[in-house]
């Protein structure tokens, strides 16, 4: 096997420059001649292995260094740091990466470092908010919030009903009258009335893609990786975007977003939002949600939907004078990421945080499919009913792992006797308006950096109120005790 030609020009010339030589002084010293030494250090001639040695010998330079030292770890580092969303796209290549790795170490171990720094200064921000908030205090500390994130926390700070979209929804499926099926009914509607054609392409024609619309052609491409389900929502996503446009700006107006990005993808949000509006409309859904005791399972099979879109509308349910349980809902990846917050009353941040890894929207992974019931009490004495499950998401190819997130569906306990769930609670009784004895509830915090109980075992961070407790007689349950 050949072995790997050593181009270390960048570290040639900061060995020479830190003592202070010319290329003609080092040359002498190596035996060779400044010509030659002036294409090492441009990259356009390899070290040998005589010149590797000679270099040790003469210089007192460890050979690792020469053969790059800790360059792929700093390489590593920055190709994490301009993948933040913040930097994505300045670079066209990594080209520029691995000169800067190279050629200026110091440098590239400074940015890594102020990245690292700006890092941890958003998330002790964010967490001093939580407190705050937590404690009935508005602030406007922040980290620095991308689009996303905007209009993340727009949507999970306010209830979850869109009156608008709502009305436009309804009578949009009245004129539709999908009594063959609603995805029938919406190509017909979009063909007749916009020329829209419908298809459905192979993974290999669109690999990256949900959903395109060519305006051209006036094509609305569907990716095949998705479930039926899935696909009738994104076809009535775009007829809901088309038809109901400008209530969906209205909306967008009210929420005063503040780039055009945001806006961008609130549209979004909002034709989602549509889709289940004019998927399960809200009378008709929430009749049946009431006779049906909210069973999730049951609302899916009965208009055809997925449970994710089941529960999703669940959440929606806020029309005054007919409005159902006030859900609220989290969706989390394996990794613990929040991916959604919303709930007909906001999502309850001061009161539930979300942030608890003693959650079951995380042991839910360990049983995909499978619904998970449970009740919880924050510090503060709140108690919850939890409803976890596992999404199934698009269909990944043969090699390929998709993510795959978990909903979680709450609200408050004393709502466990109108839910088929609070039966599945400890001592409790199946018949709704009969008063249950009290339920034992498993104890959860807003996040580990905001709880402060004390033996848990799940804990994956100290709390920023308290001093570590480093005491090296007595060590606790927790892998991060604290005073």
């Amino acid at each position: 096997m050949a072995e790997r030609k050593i181009f270390a020009g960048a570290r040639i010339r900061r060995i020479r420059l830190a003592r202070g030589l010319s290329q003609t002084a080092m040359a002498n010293a190596l035996g060779i001649s400044a010509s030659y030494l002036n294409l090492i250090e441009r990259n356009q001639r390899p070290l040998t292995v005589q010149l590797l040695l000679k270099l040790a010998s003469v210089f007192q330079v460890e050979p690792d260094e020469l053969h790059g030292g800790d360059a792929g770890n700093t390489l590593s580092a920055l190709r994490e740091i301009f993948a933040d969303p913040l930097l994505a796209g300045e670079l066209p290549g990594e080209t520029e990466l691995v000169e800067l790795a190279e050629a200026a170490p110091n440098v590239a171990a400074g940015i890594i470092r102020l990245y690292r720094a700006y890092r941890e200064r958003g998330e002790r921000l964010t967490d001093l908010a939580a407190l705050l908030a937590h404690e009935g205090h508005r602030t406007a500390l922040s980290a620095a919030r991308l689009p996303m994130d905007e209009v993340r926390e727009q949507i999970a700070s306010r209830p979850h009903h869109f009156p608008r979209i709502e009305e436009e929804a309804e009578a949009f499926h009245a004129l539709l009258q999908p009594e063959e099926g609603l995805m029938q009914a919406l190509r017909a509607w979009l063909g007749r009335e916009h020329g829209i054609s419908v298809r459905t392409l192979p993974v290999s024609a669109m690999p990256d893609l949900r959903r395109r619309y060519d305006r051209h052609s006036k094509r609305l491409f569907i990716s095949e990786r998705l479930s039926p389900f899935d696909q009738l929502r994104e076809v009535a996503m775009e007829s809901m975007m088309l038809r109901a446009d400008v209530a969906i700006t209205a909306e967008i107006e009210a929420m005063r977003l503040s780039t055009e990005e945001s806006r961008r993808l609130a549209r979004f949000e909002f034709g989602r939002y549509g889709a289940h509006a004019l998927m399960m409309p809200y009378g008709a859904f929430h009749a049946a949600a009431l006779r049906a005791r909210y069973d999730i399972d049951v609302l899916r099979a009965r208009f055809g939907v997925s449970y994710e879109q089941a529960a999703s509308r669940l959440v929606t349910l806020a029309r005054p004078g007919s409005a159902g349980v006030p859900f609220f809902l989290l969706e989390a990846d394996q990794a613990g990421n929040r991916i959604r917050l919303a709930g007909a009353e906001g999502f309850p941040q001061q009161r539930f945080g979300g942030g608890c890894p003693r959650l079951a929207v995380h042991a839910a992974f360990s049983q995909p499919g499978q619904i998970l019931v449970e009740a919880v009490e924050t510090p503060e004495g709140a108690r919850f009913l939890t409803i976890a499950r596992t999404l199934e998401g698009p269909q990944g190819s043969f090699g390929e792992r998709p993510r795959r997130t978990a909903l979680l569906l709450g609200c408050d306990l004393d709502w466990r006797n109108e839910l088929v769930y609070g039966a599945a609670l400890p001592g409790q009784t199946a018949e709704a308006g009969v008063k249950s004895p009290p339920v034992p509830a498993t104890p959860i915090g807003p996040s580990c950096r905001l709880c402060e109980r004390r033996g848990c075992l799940s804990r994956a961070e100290p709390p920023i109120t308290r001093p570590l407790g480093l005491d090296e007689m007595a060590t606790g349950l927790s892998l991060f005790d604290f005073r």
